[in-house]
């Protein structure tokens, strides 16, 4: 790998890399302090003139995976560096990093992981052929011989491939079915929550990056949904980079890789991982010294504010009112025949599988409150009522059991409209409707939990307990029809814009964007950082289009189709006191209730960390799955086969890996920078005996002996201990102390 990043990105060509990466970043970050001064006024404006939407009837938890492991198991993953497959032990903690470590020994006695992967940007691929058509497209001309040994083979029929477009790749198997599906669902999860990477409480920079990356591409032409807006920042500003560069680099040296074309395209994929995480590095250290700056200055522009509040809205609605008066024929005119008569359409495409998901989550979360008051009546009333409610209240971050909600958006088409609108991809809408109803689960259970447990506090027999849980989820069932009614509406109008206001700019910009320069002298110097001629001609656009979406979404609610409440009905002071609730210590149920009220057994004083993490909570574990087969665990010198193209060598070293596992003990991964890592000593491969359960309590500890180490934030992909060391330019970098890091 070392050769053929020295050999095609010598100095020359990773100097002339920065300055082009330079270059575009320069033009952003203008957009982005542009938009800054915008997004702070209008947050604070919001503020001071905010109607109030209808209250939600549902509470909300303010920390819905504190300390908890969302998946946990066996895996095998593809070594790029000896080409050797190796069992993985991983889980999946609560900040959504994917993390692989030797065994489940390594992970009990605190060992460095062998990888943190961050997923945002990638997409899940089930098959090989899949995989090879991706790559195989990835370089334009060359084309693999029909009978030539593919770039990658997988030594079982269930694989599960994490592709990116310009970062590494990730390879892994399952030895059934069922694993597959069950890794794809909790993956999934990852994807979808690194993907959604920008704080949605960041009310200044959040709006302000995003409205920066719309500006920077429709000033290249670019309107339309962005399919790599996906990440955090870096990472977004990171792909809008790799989509300019990419191409002219693949160009460039596509003629110079040598070799068979399997490894013409695995000489690509290193390079273009190499080339994006130095993009990274860079983008990373430009962004950070713009946004101190900006952080410095807002003080300052906060007091101008709210000095001059009146006056900044005034001239706002004076230039509005002259670009209305300019724009409004022509924009009237393409509404009413490019716009209009589509909009009934794209409504219902959306309507129908959201309305579906939604609905999935009432009767999933039904289900669970029916089947568990059930287990009430027949074994043992509160005694196990810890138990269950511990279980309960993690539902909404159940990837399997959340999947058949999720599902129903996977139908989603925009069909013919996809391509009149310029809708790159409908996975944008997907997601945000799954993370729509991912909030709207975990509220409803939190309601139910809160008033459960005001109800237990007065004593109920096991009789009275039972009609309590009924009476308690009809009371939320009628809060969620509410709820879901309102998010729905508002995702339904969101998503309208989404697909209407890019086109609508498209179709104007010929007559009317050379036209905006003449309306920056109607803004008074003083408030020319939070006024800007562009976003205001783009707030008249959209308000010439919001009337006719606003009906539609009326007239659906009207129609009851899509049990869509009336925007007339409004439940106001239905629970006045409710709120109230939610403010008092979060619920801890295997403390409170967990064995029929005895306290949980603590930890003797000298336990170590392996103890600890066998008593830390998770959702779910795959290992301790009673549907599924007993997993494999590695040996601790796993055979492997000298090459990758042994498939029945392989295939035979996998089904003598297969042994009985016991339930991962995952421990809790905090909130923090990553931990250090130094080089992996062997660990034994003696598991401990499982527990009972698959939610354990942690132990009473300092918060320093339960933290391991941590996925970043700020990464793109992993981390990964290791022996060996790289030069810079690779895709790995090492630290002083021989820790290698991978994005």
């Amino acid at each position: 790998m070392g050769d053929v990043l020295s050999t095609h990105l010598d100095d020359a060509r990773r100097q002339c890399i920065a300055e082009k990466t330079g270059k575009v970043l320069t033009e952003f970050l203008r957009f982005y302090e542009d938009q800054y001064g915008v997004a702070l006024f209008n947050s604070m404006r919001h503020e001071i003139e905010a109607t109030g939407v209808p209250q939600a009837q549902l509470l909300w938890r303010k920390v819905p995976l504190d300390e908890r492991v969302i998946f946990s198991g066996n895996l095998f993953q593809y070594q790029e560096d000896n080409k050797k497959w190796r069992n993985r032990f991983s889980l999946v903690p609560h900040n959504y990093g994917l993390v692989l470590y030797e065994n489940k020994a390594a992970y009990e006695r605190q060992m460095p992981p062998r990888a943190i992967i961050n997923s945002a940007g990638y997409k899940i691929l089930t098959s090989v052929d899949q995989y090879l058509e991706l790559v195989g497209n990835s370089l334009p001309g060359v084309t693999s011989k029909s009978g030539s040994t593919p770039i990658l083979k997988c030594p079982t029929q269930f694989p599960l491939i994490l592709w990116h477009p310009f970062a590494r790749h990730y390879y892994f198997c399952m030895m059934t079915e069922a694993e597959q599906d069950k890794w794809q669902a909790a993956l999934q999860d990852c994807i979808r929550h690194c993907n959604n990477g920008i704080p949605e409480n960041s009310k200044v920079e959040g709006p302000a990056f995003t409205d920066a990356i719309r500006m920077y591409r429709q000033s290249k032409e670019l309107y339309g949904t962005w399919e790599l807006l996906c990440g955090n920042e870096v990472q977004i500003l990171s792909n809008l980079v790799m989509e300019e560069l990419g191409p002219e680099l693949k160009a460039e040296l596509t003629p110079r890789l040598k070799g068979k074309s399997q490894e013409r395209q695995r000489q690509w994929i290193q390079i273009s991982d190499a080339v994006y995480h130095m993009v990274y590095e860079q983008a990373r250290a430009r962004f950070e010294a713009v946004l101190a700056k900006l952080q410095l200055a807002r003080p300052a522009m906060e007091a101008v504010i709210r000095t001059d509040m009146d006056q900044i809205i005034t001239s706002k609605e004076h230039l509005a009112n002259k670009i209305r008066a300019f724009i409004l024929p022509k924009a009237e005119v393409c509404v009413r025949n490019h716009v209009q008569p589509y909009i009934s359409s794209i409504l219902e495409a959306l309507m129908v599988p959201t309305s579906q998901g939604f609905t999935e989550v009432r009767d999933v979360f039904f289900k669970e409150v029916t089947d568990m008051n059930l287990n009430v009546i027949n074994e043992g009333g509160v005694d196990k009522l810890g138990e269950y409610m511990e279980k309960l209240s993690q539902l909404a971050f159940h990837p399997l059991k959340m999947q058949s909600c999720y599902e129903k958006m996977e139908p989603l088409r925009l069909d013919g409209l996809q391509q009149r609108f310029d809708v790159s991809s409908t996975s944008v809408f997907k997601q945000r409707a799954q993370i729509h109803m991912r909030e709207q689960m975990d509220n409803a259970v939190y309601t139910f939990e809160t008033l459960l447990h005001q109800e237990l506090g007065k004593g109920p027999t096991k009789e009275e307990l039972c009609k309590s849980i009924q009476r308690i989820l009809e009371r939320v069932l009628k809060k969620y029809d509410y709820d879901s009614s309102s998010v729905r509406k508002r995702f339904f109008r969101e998503a309208l814009l989404q697909v209407t206001i890019p086109f609508l700019l498209k179709k104007l910009a010929p007559t009317c964007k050379s036209e905006l320069p003449r309306f920056q002298e109607l803004i008074f110097e003083d408030f020319a950082r939070f006024i800007l001629v562009e976003n205001t001609y783009e707030e008249v656009v959209l308000q010439t289009v919001m009337k006719d979406i606003m009906q539609a979404v009326k007239e659906a609610a009207v129609q009851r189709k899509h049990n869509l409440f009336r925007d007339s009905m409004v439940m106001r002071n239905s629970d006045p006191n409710l709120h109230l609730l939610a403010e008092g210590v979060p619920i801890d149920w295997g403390e409170e209730y967990g064995g029929g009220g005895s306290p949980q057994p603590e930890a003797p004083a000298g336990a170590g960390l392996s103890e600890k993490r066998r008593r830390a909570k998770q959702v779910v574990s795959v290992v301790g799955d009673e549907e599924l087969g007993l997993p494999f665990e590695a040996s601790p010198e796993p055979l492997s086969p000298a090459s990758p193209d042994s498939v029945t060598e392989l295939r035979g070293m996998l089904a003598q890996d297969l042994r009985a596992e016991s339930p991962p003990p995952a421990g809790p991964l905090l909130n923090g920078a990553p931990a250090h890592e130094s080089p992996q000593p062997v660990a034994d491969s003696e598991a401990s005996s499982p527990p009972s359960s698959p939610l354990r309590h942690l132990s009473q500890g300092k918060a320093s002996d339960l933290e391991p180490p941590k996925p970043s934030d700020q990464e793109t992909g992993e981390q990964v201990s290791s022996l060996g060391g790289r030069p810079p330019i690779h895709t790995t970098t090492e630290n002083s102390a021989g820790v290698q890091t991978e994005f």
